[in-house]
């Protein structure tokens, strides 16, 4: 698990161990403020998520992570990274679980493009996981 992802889990509950690992996100993002994220003018307005899942990734609770990046066009316009609320019995589970998070993020950027006029046709779904893609093509 990331060091970040770790540090927002137990920010209500901050120890001394943890100093160290904020002065090192402190540092990365010192040493990285003249980076950006490239967006391009001439992209094409098409959705697409790109998602992934650790599978047991916190020792503590034995939950899994689900990431995600969600691109218009080649832009980047949206991430996530969650804890996932139930505990996977295989990765297939919690790749499955990614790819339904996956959805309902492109959904609500879909209708919010919508409130604005501009109407989305096919959204993409980028998967690694060979099961759960057999598993989301048929659910029973």
């Amino acid at each position: 698990m990331s060091t970040s992802l770790k540090l927002g889990r137990d920010s209500s509950d901050l120890k001394e161990s943890h100093l160290s690992s904020i002065r090192r996100i402190i540092g990365y993002v010192n040493g990285t403020v003249d980076l950006g994220i490239f967006c391009s003018r001439n992209s094409n307005l098409d959705l697409a998520g790109y998602f992934d899942a650790d599978w047991v990734g916190n020792a503590d609770d034995r939950k899994s992570t689900s990431g995600g990046c969600f691109y218009m066009g080649s832009n980047l316009v949206a991430w996530s990274s969650k804890k996932q609320n139930s505990i996977s019995l295989s990765t297939a589970d919690a790749e499955y679980i990614a790819a339904g998070s996956c959805c309902t993020q492109l959904l609500w950027m879909k209708q919010m493009l919508s409130d604005y006029g501009i109407n989305q046709g096919t959204m993409t779904i980028f998967c690694d996981n060979t099961s759960a893609i057999n598993i989301s093509k048929n659910p029973i």
